[in-house]
């Protein structure tokens, strides 16, 4: 679960790169081989160079900083040339990550939550993301490898019940289907307002996929806890992105959202003009800014004229 933890970051989150894709599968094979593939070699290599410290050194050394300073310790004027690079390369590493995978969600997230006081650059390479990142004391995590494994396996908790949600969402609920003017609409009568602008569904399905393995995640530092929920956690992203899932899809059956559609609509390779999507892409502005409600003239709720329209096209 540590390893599926590593870039599970990386699985929430692609929605910040992908959504500037203009055709799904423009998304696809990046990620199909980005993510497996560059993980894989990354872990392979951190593998080898851990079994390789245990025969030079006899222990195993887990940190790259503490191997490179044995390095340092043994090698001439070569050997700190080579660390140099290798530092370089680790300290490159680190602000690419960290600006992919954390401070451009960070920055979008907040952008989102509160626009009117903050935009892309406070919130991703400013004060809130840095404050945060100091405030969260990150050198205790790399205290020890136990600590560092521990974190990983606790993250993947809470990222696992959002992958859930928002795969369930997409592919089961809406079945591909979303109406990408009203994304960016705030208007209540919007099929994305939901109540007082939250889905509280989702927020339900994401509290049950963390209940789920909370009492093994109790277990996992320290607690005593029954067997089962041991198990559980051992699968923690699989248990919660399940469950997470599943509960968003028996929530939007009972309690429907609008917007969705009766088969599977997602926009395909040959649809380049995406005003299809609507009955009347020139009167949807001026609706708009007549207050009046779009629901009236079918534009809410489960949507058929979209389908006539991409399929005739």
């Amino acid at each position: 679960m540590s390893s599926i933890a590593n870039f599970a970051t990386l699985i929430v989150n692609d929605p910040d790169f992908a959504r500037f894709a203009i055709k799904p599968k423009d998304a696809l094979w990046s990620q199909l081989f980005t993510i497996p593939c560059g993980f894989a070699f990354t872990s392979f290599i951190g593998i080898i160079v851990s079994s390789s410290s245990t025969v030079i050194y006899k222990e195993p050394i887990w940190n790259p900083l503490e191997l490179l300073g044995r390095f340092l310790d043994e090698g001439g004027s070569g050997t700190r040339a080579g660390v140099f690079f290798i530092s370089f390369a680790f300290a490159l590493a680190q602000l690419g990550t960290n600006i992919a995978a954390n401070s451009v969600s960070a920055g979008t997230d907040l952008t989102a939550l509160l626009p009117r006081f903050i935009n892309i650059r406070r919130g991703q390479k400013g004060y809130v993301c840095a404050l945060v990142g100091l405030v969260m004391c990150p050198w205790n995590l790399l205290s020890s490898s136990n600590n560092f494994t521990t974190y990983l396996s606790s993250y993947s908790v809470f990222l696992s019940s959002i992958a859930g949600v928002l795969i369930s969402d997409y592919y089961f609920v809406r079945k591909g289907y979303l109406q990408v003017k009203d994304l960016y609409s705030a208007r209540k009568s919007g099929p994305y307002f939901y109540f007082f602008g939250i889905n509280w569904r989702a927020y339900a399905a994401y509290i049950a996929g963390i209940l789920i393995n909370v009492v093994g995640f109790a277990g996992a530092i320290g607690r005593k806890v029954p067997v089962g929920a041991q198990y559980i956690y051992n699968l923690n992203f699989f248990c919660g992105f399940i469950v997470s899932s599943g509960i968003y899809y028996l929530l939007c059956r009972f309690f429907p959202v609008p917007a969705v559609s009766t088969r599977w609509l997602e926009v395909g390779e040959d649809i380049t003009d995406m005003s299809l999507a609507y009955e009347d892409s020139s009167s949807y502005d001026e609706e708009s800014a007549a207050g009046r409600d779009p629901s009236k003239s079918g534009e809410v709720g489960v949507l058929d004229f979209p389908s006539r329209k991409i399929h005739e096209a």
